[in-house]
């Protein structure tokens, strides 16, 4: 459901730029109306519900007593507040329109209902995960998720790794995913919605690693399938980047996954590994009937305990960036 936005602002074309642009790039989350007087709140108020109200501080009063989920005071900081805009909480006016987005989420996550419905239009859900390091899982879990954009679909890149690689393949500055893992206990999906990030150079959506390493496991199992069932009812794909081993909280993402690629590079530690997990592990056989085997790096697999393998060529250059945009030729069979 879209937030109902309000923008009280006593500055006619701030209030116009401002609700032409949400309107455009987030007309997915909002539905934007202006008032540019304080005579005419009041009575929009009374006329019409709304979810979020960015108001002028000195207007605030003529809140009291209106049907508004969450309040927040645009705040130059220069001007003195009122002692009712005080208690308000409060977002800069004027700053990068992305960055006032992400906290008028951040601050309706706070009192929005709760996300209830997980399973209600769930995206697809792709696990990519590898028994053993450094055979190319983060470049191939990139360049699925590029390719279902190239396909039409809205591609989510949730990587769950303890050593984030993201800062390899993304520069864009934003608010840390700890920031979500911190709040799960409030509204996820539009804490998620007020983190999440755009790759204009993939279409990929993602998020900024985590502010310490270690914040990967405070989470428990529930978290885990939370943020990755979120992720899934809003984008088409989401592809979950896992670490090489396969805990409870691994465990519960396969099992929750749609499809999962397990990633190999034909080097003989890599099958060692892989051959272990597959013969010993009471996992395989649960999520055998989705597992396809990625051959990476050239490597010329076959193994007949898998329905699918998926060859990828070597690609010669250091940029890791080029590497899973090369990638993202291939099909996957999705």
């Amino acid at each position: 459901m879209k937030i109902q936005l309000l923008i009280a602002a006593n500055e006619s074309d701030y209030s116009e730029y401002l609700s032409n642009v949400l309107s455009m790039k987030y007309a997915d989350t909002f539905v934007v109306g202006t008032c540019s007087s304080e005579d005419k709140l009041e009575y929009i108020l009374s006329a019409k519900k709304h979810d979020v109200v960015l108001v002028e501080p000195e207007w605030v009063p003529a809140l009291k007593g209106q049907n508004v989920k969450l309040a927040l005071a645009l705040w130059s900081g220069q001007s003195s507040l009122t002692e009712a805009a005080k208690d308000t909480e409060k977002v800069h006016k004027y700053q990068r329109i992305s960055t006032l987005v992400s906290d008028i989420l951040e601050h309706y996550a706070r009192v929005a209902p709760g996300y209830g419905d997980f399973d209600k239009n769930r995206g697809q859900i792709v696990a990519v995960w590898s028994p053993a390091g450094g055979v190319g899982k983060t470049t191939v879990a990139l360049a699925v998720a590029t390719r279902a954009v190239s396909n039409g679909k809205t591609a989510t890149y949730l990587d769950m790794e303890h050593f984030s690689s993201t800062d390899a393949y993304f520069t864009q500055e934003g608010k840390s995913i700890s920031t979500l893992y911190e709040k799960l206990s409030l509204n996820a999906e539009i804490l998620l919605r007020s983190i999440r990030l755009h790759d204009s150079g993939s279409g990929i959506d993602y998020f900024i690693r985590p502010n310490n390493y270690d914040d990967v496991n405070e989470l428990k199992m529930e978290d885990w399938k939370t943020l990755v069932t979120v992720c899934a009812n809003t984008s088409d794909v989401v592809v979950v980047d896992l670490p090489s081993i396969c805990d409870w909280r691994t465990q519960a993402v396969l099992d929750l996954a749609d499809i999962v690629f397990i990633v190999s590079d034909g080097s003989r530690t890599a099958a060692s590994k892989l051959n272990i997990f597959v013969s010993q592990h009471g996992v395989f056989e649960n999520i055998r009937h989705k597992a396809r085997l990625i051959s990476n790096r050239g490597a010329k697999l076959v193994d007949p305990r898998f329905d699918m393998v998926i060859g990828l060529p070597r690609v010669q250059t250091d940029d890791p960036v080029s590497v899973f945009k090369t990638l993202s030729g291939n099909a996957f069979g999705m």
